[in-house]
């Protein structure tokens, strides 16, 4: 067949600008951890100026900001010859409480992009890569990304589409964060609810001790414990069982799910939340989708595999497979809570 030359020429404009993203995401993490974009908050600079601000070579700092303005990451002034952050820029690049922060998200790619190696190996081998086996900015980057988005709909709007969850919190409940992480979610819990308790479930060390810290920071470390524990084994009975972004990674599923089903109190309920995904294929080729494809297929999957039974759900399971990781787990009640753009909150009883 014939190859249509305008057809060619879009496909080659698209993967252009796919190598100049895949370029840029390395400059983005630049800045961040070398504090320009936050050196730019005071006002428009040269590039003389925010390489004496920040400390650091003009002649990097001068490149990285023209590429940053081709690539609309920072903003110029053709009559000055300064660069700027817009508002817009300035939200997305250096406010860390705002559900628009991409920093994180940078972070967490490029440390995943570290483990190509390993993941081309198990492309010829079928096996699976650890979540303790990547970069240590892996596990930064996904609790940067994802605690923005935690702190605007968790306790808004999460736990109220639960029923009867927020009142049981607020006399005071026992809460268990399985997957817990650097413990972002935990904290906020515990600080939204004071009379309840909460423990932390991770099977990874250096996480647990990162999340211990962070909870004696934000002063809930007396209503806040974490241990190192697999989903399958973490100890206690509970009113909320919360499981954030971190199902489809295990790879027994339903052995999780059954174990949250024993440690759930008298009508205790399981709070599931899991990336935004439709049961079909086709309904998730979109931009969100395209990103969640690409980190299961670096992360996701090869984290199931890893482990025993080995089922690499991926981050785009839909709903139609999570109801069957229930079913076989023995839940009889599960139901779609509530939902953002990018996540899908379930909830799940006996």
């Amino acid at each position: 067949m014939a190859i249509d030359p305008d057809k060619l020429g879009e496909f080659v404009g698209k993967a252009v600008g796919d190598l100049g993203a895949t370029l840029g995401a390395a400059l983005v993490v630049i800045g961040d951890k070398l504090g320009l974009y936050r050196g730019m908050k005071a006002g428009p600079v040269t590039s003389d100026e925010l390489a004496k601000r920040t400390g650091h070579h003009e002649r990097y700092v001068r490149e990285w900001l023209a590429a940053q303005a081709a690539g609309g990451y920072v903003s110029y002034d053709t009559t000055s010859g300064r660069y700027f952050l817009s508002e817009e820029q300035a939200e997305c690049l250096t406010n860390e409480e705002s559900p628009a922060c991409v920093l994180g998200g940078f972070q967490a790619m490029m440390a995943a992009s570290k483990a190509l190696p390993k993941i081309m190996e198990g492309f010829r081998t079928g096996k699976g890569v650890g979540w303790h086996e990547h970069d240590p900015d892996l596990f930064q980057g996904t609790e940067r990304f994802f605690r923005p988005g935690y702190n605007a709909n968790l306790v808004s709007s999460w736990i109220p589409a639960l029923e009867g969850v927020e009142a049981r919190l607020t006399t005071g409940g026992t809460v268990a964060d399985v997957g817990c992480g650097h413990g972002a979610s935990t904290i906020i819990m515990a600080k939204a609810y004071p009379k309840s308790k909460f423990r932390g479930f991770d099977y990874h060390k250096p996480s647990i001790d990162a999340a211990t810290q962070r909870a004696k920071e934000a002063g809930v470390a007396d209503r806040v414990s974490f241990a190192v524990a697999s989903a399958k084994d973490y100890p206690g009975t509970y009113d909320l069982v919360a499981f954030f972004d971190c199902l489809h990674d295990m790879g027994d599923p339903v052995g999780a799910a059954a174990h949250v089903k024993k440690s759930l109190g008298a009508d205790g309920t399981w709070m599931l939340v899991e990336p935004f995904a439709s049961d079909r294929v086709e309904e998730n080729l979109n931009p969100i989708g395209r990103i969640f494809y690409s980190a299961s297929t670096l992360i996701c999957c090869p984290a199931s595999l890893a482990q025993e039974v080995g089922a690499a759900l991926g981050a785009q399971a839909g709903e139609a497979r999570m109801r069957e990781v229930m079913k076989k787990a023995g839940f009889t009640r599960f139901r779609r809570a509530t939902q953002t753009p990018f996540n899908l909150i379930y909830e799940i009883r006996p």
